[in-house]
Formats: C-alpha cells, sequence, structure tokens
C-alpha cells in the first residue's frame, strides 16, 4: 500500500490509524509513505508508526507522479493499492478489494467513496454530483470497464503499473488505462469503501479544472482513446468526450436561440438566461430556503461548466500550474 503525500500531517496520522486497524492479515501488508518534499510534520508522524511496519521514502518534492515512480521502484508485493492521506478506509474495505483479482480479467479495482454530510446546499450538490460520478464509473464497470480508478483508493496488479509521465494530471487515469489497453477490465468494489470530507464549490472547480485538462491531456498519452483500438468507444466519447463539449455545446446553443422563430426564441434565451442569472443570486439568497436550493442546483451547474471550458488552457500553460491542494479540516467525516 502506497501514500503519496506532501504536508499531509493534518490527515496522515488518522490515515495511518485505519491503515493499520484493516481487517487484513498484518504480514501480507506493506504499507510505504512517500513524502514528497515535506515541510511540515508528516515525515515525523510517518516515523511513529516505524514499529508498526509503515516504512516511510522521502524524496525531494517533485509532484506526485515522481512520488509515484519513487514508490514503485521501492516496493514488491503481487497487488500495489494507492491511496491517498485524507480519504480514511472502512475496517473491511482492503480485503473486499483485493478479492477481485481472484478473477483473472480483472486488472485494476477501484473502491467506493462515501462523502459526509455537507453544512451546505452547494456542498450537499456536489457531493450529489460525485455520487452520480459514482453510480456512472460503477455502470460501465458492468457493461467492461470504467476509464480509469478512483484515485483515493484503488488496486492494480504490480506487473500492470507504470511510471507516469512528470507532467501528467490524471496519474489514477493514466496507470490503469495502460492495464486497459492491454486488454484488462478496471472494475468497482462497491463495498470497499473509504470516507472523505464534503468539499466546497470553490475546491470542486479547481479540481474538476485539472481532471477535465488532464482528459484532453490523455488524449496524448493514450491517443488509441479515439480510434477504434478502444473497445469501449462510444462509452468513452459519450461519457468523457462529451463532458468536455457540454459548456461549448451550451455556448452553441444560446447563440443559435437567437435565430428560432418568434415565440420559440424569446422562450429559449429567457430559459437560459433565468438558469444563469438564479446561478449568480445564489450567493445573496437565504441558506437553506426552497429558491436557494433552486439557485444552489444552477450554480453548481455552470460552475461545472465553466471548469469544463477552463480546462483547455492545458493546452496553453504549464500542466503542474493546474494542480492546486485540496484545503480540508481534519475533522470527522
Amino acid at each position: 500500500m502506497v501514500i503519496c503525500v506532501r504536508n499531509g500531517e493534518a490527515h496522515l496520522r488518522r490515515k495511518l490509524e485505519s491503515v493499520l486497524a484493516l481487517d487484513y492479515p498484518r504480514e501480507l501488508l506493506d504499507v510505504l509513505v512517500v513524502s514528497d518534499g515535506s515541510t511540515d510534520g508528516t515525515e515525523a508522524i510517518a516515523e511513529e508508526f516505524a514499529g508498526q511496519g509503515v516504512r516511510l521514502l522521502r524524496v525531494p518534492f517533485g509532484g506526485k507522479p515522481a512520488a509515484l515512480g519513487a514508490a514503485l521502484g521501492a516496493v514488491e508485493g503481487e497487488i500495489l493499492v494507492l491511496t491517498d492521506v485524507r480519504q480514511v478506509m472502512e475496517r473491511e474495505s482492503l480485503r473486499r478489494l483485493v478479492a477481485g483479482f481472484a478473477d483473472p480479467q480483472v486488472g485494476v479495482i477501484s473502491g467506493e467513496l462515501l462523502i459526509g454530510t455537507a453544512d451546505t446546499q452547494s456542498a450537499e450538490n456536489v457531493g450529489a454530483y460525485r455520487r452520480f460520478e459514482n453510480w456512472i464509473r460503477w455502470q460501465l464497470g458492468l457493461v467492461d470497464s470504467i476509464f480509469g480508478a478512483l484515485g483515493c483508493f484503488y488496486a492494480i496488479r504490480r506487473e500492470l503499473a507504470t511510471v507516469p509521465p512528470p507532467e501528467t494530471l490524471l496519474d489514477d487515469m493514466y496507470i490503469p488505462l495502460g492495464a486497459f489497453f492491454k486488454g484488462y477490465r478496471l472494475v468497482v468494489e462497491r463495498t470497499a469503501l473509504v470516507y472523505d470530507y464534503p468539499t466546497s464549490l470553490k475546491t470542486e472547480f479547481a479540481r474538476k479544472v485539472r481532471t477535465l485538462a488532464g482528459n484532453y491531456q490523455l488524449l496524448k498519452f493514450y491517443p488509441q482513446l479515439l480510434g477504434p483500438g478502444n473497445r469501449m468507444w462510444f462509452d468513452f466519447m459519450s461519457y468523457k468526450m462529451g463532458r468536455l463539449a457540454m459548456p461549448f455545446l451550451l455556448i452553441g446553443l444560446f447563440v443559435s436561440s437567437f435565430w428560432l422563430p418568434a415565440g420559440w426564441r424569446e422562450a429559449m434565451i429567457a430559459g437560459q438566461v433565468g438558469v444563469y442569472g438564479l446561478s449568480l443570486l445564489d450567493g445573496w439568497l437565504p441558506e437553506g430556503t426552497a429558491l436557494q436550493k433552486v439557485s444552489a442546483a444552477a450554480r453548481t451547474f455552470v460552475v461545472m461548466m465553466l471548469a469544463a471550458l477552463c480546462a483547455v488552457s492545458v493546452w496553453f500553460v504549464p500542466a503542474q500550474k493546474l494542480w492546486t491542494a485540496t484545503q480540508m479540516p481534519a475533522k470527522k467525516v
């Protein structure tokens, strides 16, 4: 199990306690914490657990892909489990996760992420959006494969894991897609649970800019995604590429509405302006009111579309500039 972390002192102790409490044979579990040039108390916390079999690997700050590359050279297990520092694992999650490798066609298995209770309507909408994402991934896994993995908790056969390029934004897609194009399935194990904090819309916007920009970047790494070499071409185009196209389609919808016949034209323009205007009003409406619940949903939708639009910046700025740290309070989920 590899935990790559930079300045994660707020979460590492709780994370390692959840790892050591897993219902899994301890002698079969090698836990490696990779400190990506941490400057806080991360490394000291990891060293506290050395007596319980937790290893610490210090590497100069170089970003997560470089840290993963260092980790791949320091582990030997048959199954590689990659997890982030913030999320806490349910006690039986690891056992349930790796059980799926009894199927020789399965190369990568993702866990299931559960989001804690939100204290604002916008955060609740972000949680609903992410739950919908989880449902889509589950359905894709039933068809054949998902197109990546749950970055905060997934397992891969060690021989299938490859080092991502330094500029990679989505290592949790780059690494699993290597297994996908070798003919393996990428699936979700919904009983392998990890828990995370709810995120604000501002935090989710930055995350979605990075992840959607990473989807553009993946086309450079895996151009076969767009061709017949992708056995799930239709699913990829309708799901991943369709999402990237959405803001441009909405712009086209608005502009083309001016050429509709009278009556239809006014109705379409008014409807679209109404949704966008309601999203702008959301910050001034009292929290929890009926209208605010609608405005929060409109705002969430608009922010997600803006994130998809901003993702094209990956073609114009260095990819690493799109990395932002997710700031979370160290509190109970």
